[in-house]
């Protein structure tokens, strides 16, 4: 029988510690060739705005399948309606039964998504990190820092969005959070995008733009950033020249950031070659692959793989088995 599983339900199964080491072992395996991922599906909508991504996928020898969907609605918010939307269909790799549905409203996807960039600082960040950058004041701007607590240790923020008053918001609201305080972290407004490239040398891109934020001749010696908004076709956060100038760039997965990403617009500006990128799971294996001296500058270019929804998805369905909860019959 097809189960339900709703929003409330689902938190209560995922801890972020399992979270990161099962999304680190979906990029391994997804570089080994163990996982088939076609490409990613897009649907886009202009009044009002909107895209859908669609992504699914199996691992090899895997119980199931998935297919996932994800949706932002940029205006929904002045509706006071979440701008994220989505589900995750779990199916049997054995007979094609769908067995359940995992009504998420998108937070797997955001959780997922966090985890990886997670993921990049634990393999990528430099040893000392002097203060965080994060640029983007949304959803995954505050779950990127969440999530980064447990692996980097820091005392400092900067972070930089288009909105003062939302950024000093969402600032407020993570100072507020109990996990936030134990960090003891000190986290203040950047006045501007240079500002905060030029003191971080840990910085994370959270946003939708489609024209570069951050400029290669801002970036220092020493600076890892990890990309997470070009997940779209058009999406640009960091100028091309900055691919060209960084030691080591790694994609979560090099057939779509060629496509779609960071890594899409430096090809298209004949700044870099498809063959200089290496593929964050071949870091984790091999860490010689990454960072190996604290002067250089490396980038991950995050797109989204629907191994990480394959990841998941298992961890909440092995939860759910632990805890002995079936889910609301369909």
């Amino acid at each position: 029988m097809t189960t339900v599983l709703h929003l409330d339900e689902i938190r209560r199964l995922v801890r972020i510690p399992d979270l990161i080491r099962e999304v680190e072992a979906g990029f391994v395996a997804y570089s080994e060739g163990r996982v088939d991922v076609p490409p990613v599906g897009f649907l886009h909508f202009e009044q009002p705005p909107g895209d859908v991504h669609i992504k699914y996928g199996a691992i090899s020898g895997d119980e199931h399948y998935v297919v996932k969907l994800a949706s932002a609605f940029y205006d929904n918010p002045k509706q006071n309606l979440s701008a994220s939307n989505g589900l995750i269909l779990l199916f049997s790799q054995k007979t094609g039964e769908l067995k359940r549905i995992l009504l998420d409203e998108c937070w797997l996807t955001d959780m997922r998504t966090a985890a990886a960039g997670a993921v990049a600082a634990m393999h990528l960040a430099p040893e000392q990190v002097r203060c965080i950058g994060i640029i983007g004041t949304g959803v995954q701007a505050r779950l990127q820092l969440q999530l980064l607590r447990d692996v980097v240790d820091c005392d400092r923020c900067l972070v930089w969005g288009r909105n003062p008053a939302r950024t000093q918001q969402m600032i407020e609201e993570l100072q507020s959070d109990e996990a936030m305080r134990d960090w003891n972290l000190q986290i203040d407004v950047a006045e501007n995008i240079d500002d905060l490239v030029s003191s971080c040398n840990l910085i994370v891109t959270t946003t939708p733009a489609k024209k570069p934020l951050i400029r290669a001749d801002r970036v220092q010696a020493g600076t890892h950033i990890t990309a997470m908004g070009s997940d779209d076709h058009g999406k640009q956060e960091l100028e091309s020249g900055l691919l060209a100038k960084a030691d080591r760039i790694i994609a979560d997965s090099i057939a779509q950031c060629i496509d779609h990403g960071e890594c899409c617009a430096a090809i298209r500006d004949k700044l870099i070659e498809a063959d200089t990128i290496v593929e964050l799971g071949d870091v984790i294996k091999n860490s010689n692959l990454g960072r190996f001296d604290e002067s250089q500058i490396t980038i991950a270019d995050l797109t989204g793989v629907a191994v990480q929804d394959i990841q998941i998805a298992k961890l909440v369905e092995r939860a759910l088995s632990a805890a002995g909860v079936t889910g609301e019959g369909v």
